[in-house]
């Protein structure tokens, strides 16, 4: 007999075993042939990897049907420690694998690169029977991927970096000073962040969470108490939502401020780097006087914020949107009208659109090569359905075109905190959530959350006394490294610090 084929993200979940309390998306475990099916799904287009992940015995697939609205998540149970490989139909998924191999020694069967991707051959491993056994990655060197041809020569760049960065190697192959090829290698600084995550309270887990990438400590505080409210039915104050929403704002406001002067930096326009720095201190220090923070670190918690928006720190916010309106559009039309500029950054890195679209790519990336997507569109979160905003994007592809994504988001961002300072409701900023009435029952739950970088997960699995049983976090550099790899290919490697800034990927949020 053979097996329905499954056309749809809805038809694979409604084939499984759903499993009871997980919100607000279903999840299913399924069998290895509906396993396969969406793994064929994925690969065709049909839907889009938003997450893959490890557990005790099992692995989880996070998938969404843009086309459909649709989000769920697959789980396949391994019996024998190995599952059917999504990495090797749809390469998105190989770094996800090859992580999974390293923190849970699950195998993916039929992936090609085997190669370890966050063990760097220093941790512990222990046999069954308890003695110690040679870490994998120890055995060999890491073997960088060759590429033939005539006149090749290799640089090696990092991991240790000039300034103040976390380390990352880039092996550069080029021929002359056109790159032929850059393969990255990451996980430097893998902090262990999930094994920490296990038993851990609602309490500790939130601020864990808030240090997986702390330029985006306000995306995965969002993220985390959403996964937890959504779990536990706890009901927000509506106050807090909004709050949590200018905070975002503000984050992606900063962050876009120093990218965009950063990447004229890098090529050599110093006085733009400067310009936009202010405006991003400017930012940082409006945070510091209404949140105690100058990052908002540790402000989002699971059912609220810690701290109100005073009155005075109100008045800040809206000089800031003042002098922020004042002083960018200058910036921008300096930007434009400077032809040294324009001619290293357009054209520069280019990302075509069918590559942003099979790696799921998010955030300013994703939208400057064609995808026009948004979280706080798409699945969409609380006030952003009240909220008037448009979500920008551009076919160019180039670092030109990045920089343009991010002005752009930052004009959005200002409206955004007027909209949002205008109709702040008043009220309660923070309810009890380990009290509520459904969080004795253990739930599961999944959050995405749009941070400046693109869409950020967390999903988690609570145990009966409210404590934390599993957690995965997922950034969206995930899915964008990668494709930095492609955009450097045909440059020279005196452009690749223009192309890697204007990705501006985080080492952090991707080594777990």
């Amino acid at each position: 007999m053979i097996a329905p084929m499954h056309n749809s993200l809805r038809e694979a979940i409604r084939a499984g075993r759903l499993v009871e309390h997980h919100h607000p998306w279903q999840r299913a475990v399924v069998t290895p042939e509906v396993w396969a099916e969406a793994t064929r799904l994925l690969s065709s287009g049909a839907a889009t990897l938003v997450g893959l992940w490890g557990d005790a015995g099992q692995v989880h697939m996070a998938l969404h049907d843009e086309a459909r609205h649709d989000l769920g998540v697959l789980s396949l149970e391994c019996p024998n420690m190995c599952f059917p490989s999504v990495g090797q139909s749809h390469a998105p998924a190989i770094r996800l694998e090859r992580a999974i191999r390293d923190l849970w020694a699950l195998e993916p069967k039929g992936l090609g690169d085997t190669r370890p991707w966050l063990d760097h051959g220093t941790w512990d491993h222990t046999t069954d029977d308890g003695s110690r056994a040679v870490p994998h990655a120890a055995r060999q060197r890491y073997p960088f991927l060759p590429a033939e041809g005539e006149s090749l020569h290799q640089i090696p760049v990092g991991p240790v970096h000039a300034g103040i960065i976390e380390p990352g190697h880039f092996r550069f192959t080029a021929n002359g000073e056109a790159v032929v090829r850059l393969e990255q290698r990451l996980g430097y600084v893998h902090k262990g962040i999930e094994s920490l995550m296990a038993g851990a309270t609602l309490e500790r887990a939130a601020t864990l969470a808030g240090r997986v990438s702390g330029d985006s400590t306000v995306a995965y505080a969002i993220a985390f108490a959403r996964a937890v409210e959504a779990a536990t039915g706890a009901e927000v104050p509506k106050r807090a939502i909004w709050l949590r929403a200018l905070m975002g704002e503000l984050e992606r406001l900063a962050n876009h401020f120093g990218d965009i002067g950063a990447i004229c930096n890098d090529a050599a326009f110093a006085m733009m780097h400067a310009q936009c720095g202010h405006l991003r201190e400017q930012v940082l220090r409006v945070a510091d006087r209404s949140f105690g923070h100058r990052l908002m670190m540790d402000q989002v918690v699971p059912g609220g914020v810690r701290r109100d928006l005073s009155e005075e720190g109100a008045d800040l916010m809206l000089a800031l949107l003042k002098d922020s309106r004042k002083r960018f559009p200058e910036l921008v039309e300096l930007y434009d009208n400077t032809a040294s500029l324009q001619d290293r950054t357009v054209g520069t890195g280019f990302l075509s659109p069918d590559l942003a679209r099979r790696f799921g790519c998010g955030g300013y990336i994703g939208r400057a090569s064609g995808r026009a997507v948004d979280a706080r569109r798409h699945p969409g979160y609380p006030p952003f359905d009240e909220l008037q905003f448009e979500v920008p994007v551009r076919e160019d592809g180039d670092v030109n075109s990045r920089i343009w994504i991010r002005i752009s988001e930052v004009e959005q961002s200002l409206d955004l905190i007027d909209q949002i300072l205008l109709r702040l409701p008043p009220g309660a900023i923070s309810c009890d959530v380990v009290d509520t009435p459904t969080a004795a029952h253990g739930r599961e739950a999944m959050a995405l959350v749009e941070g400046f970088r693109g869409d950020v997960l967390v999903w988690l699995k609570l145990r009966p006394d409210g404590q934390i049983e599993r957690c995965h976090l997922r950034d969206p550099s995930w899915f964008q490294w990668p494709l930095l790899e492609s955009a450097v290919e045909g440059n020279i490697v005196a452009d690749f610090p223009l192309c890697n800034k204007s990705f501006n990927c985080s080492y952090s949020g991707h080594d777990l």
